[in-house]
């Protein structure tokens, strides 16, 4: 597929972007802020590369290769000059990303489609200013974006069928697994389903069901194992449609139906508790359980890759 890719910030999910499209053979111009932001972009792609090759994802000798697929600046117009395809990744203020994409949609030809990897904000409220909102899509990006398939594509109001038709595209020639958001609602798919289930963890710890630690076991070891297979759907079809149907009707009533966070969320979170960021949330976060956590989950993510392409 022909598309010359631009994405513009230079941050974790931006240059993990950008290395996700080198990854697939595309050549793409990485735009951040300042050369000391992209000296730290290009640290994580470097890092990133050799984790890649460490764990025979990709050949140590084509790293080289990989990396000379992205090309870095601190101009904007720089990066669009031949861009057919803008992936923007700054911060998530609405009112700083309007602002941004009705720049763009003056500075871009009218046929470059703008994508925004936000992950909570409305594509119809962004592309709010834009002359030609129809080019207009949301393509959400999963952290770390160079490990996980998916991509939500998001339509807005406006964005017509060919916007949307060249995201899937795209995605599927990066080798990303994206899905079709066909209405803008609120957390997408992903974070709708992610919510629902952190919204009734913290009950069932409200409510002295089950211990934190508990009910993480109570996910880990029941449906994280079997929800890389078969989804939510598909595993009510393996289960038995009656069997989910009677347990329905008599469990949705009993769910969490609460519109905030409980109190031992709030609690935290009030005391300045953020998690592994600050050293304290719901877990301990000292340097040695940050490094083995943070390890685990990026050796299990890379374990499903290698399952994904077929490596093992």
């Amino acid at each position: 597929m022909e598309e010359n890719i631009t994405v513009l910030g230079a941050g974790l999910m931006g240059h993990s972007i950008a290395l996700t499209a080198a990854w697939a053979g595309f050549s793409v111009v990485l735009q951040g802020l300042s050369e000391a932001g992209l000296a730290r972009a290009n640290k994580g792609i470097c890092d990133k590369l050799a984790l890649l090759a460490d764990n025979g994802l990709i050949r140590r000798e084509d790293i080289a290769v990989m990396h000379g697929r992205i090309r870095t600046t601190v101009s904007v117009p720089d990066a669009l000059a031949n861009a057919s395809f803008v992936i923007e990744s700054i911060p998530e203020q609405l009112e700083l990303k309007q602002q941004y994409y009705e720049q763009l949609d003056a500075l871009c030809d009218e046929n470059v489609v703008l994508a925004s990897n936000t992950s909570g904000l409305s594509p119809t409220a962004i592309a709010e200013r834009m002359k030609r909102p129809e080019r207009m899509v949301v393509t959400h990006f999963w952290n770390p974006a160079h490990l996980l398939p998916l991509v939500e594509v998001v339509r807005g109001e406006k964005t017509d069928d060919k916007t949307a038709d060249r995201a899937m595209q795209l995605l599927r020639a990066m080798d990303k697994k994206p899905i079709l958001v066909k209405k803008d609602v609120l957390g997408s798919v992903g974070n709708r389903l992610q919510y629902a289930l952190f919204r009734e963890a913290q009950y069932i710890l409200e409510q002295g069901i089950a211990s934190m630690e508990d009910i993480d076991a109570a996910v880990t070891y029941s449906l994280g194992r079997r929800l890389p297979l078969t989804g939510p759907f598909m595993t009510a079809d393996m289960g038995g449609l009656e069997v989910f149907d009677a347990i329905s009707n008599y469990l949705f009533a009993d769910l969490s139906k609460v519109d905030q966070s409980l109190g031992a969320m709030r609690a935290l979170v009030d005391s300045g508790k953020y998690g592994l960021k600050t050293g304290a949330g719901f877990y301990e976060w000292d340097e040695a359980f940050s490094a083995q956590m943070s390890k685990a989950r990026e050796q299990e993510l890379i374990r499903f890759l290698k399952r994904d392409m077929g490596l093992e």
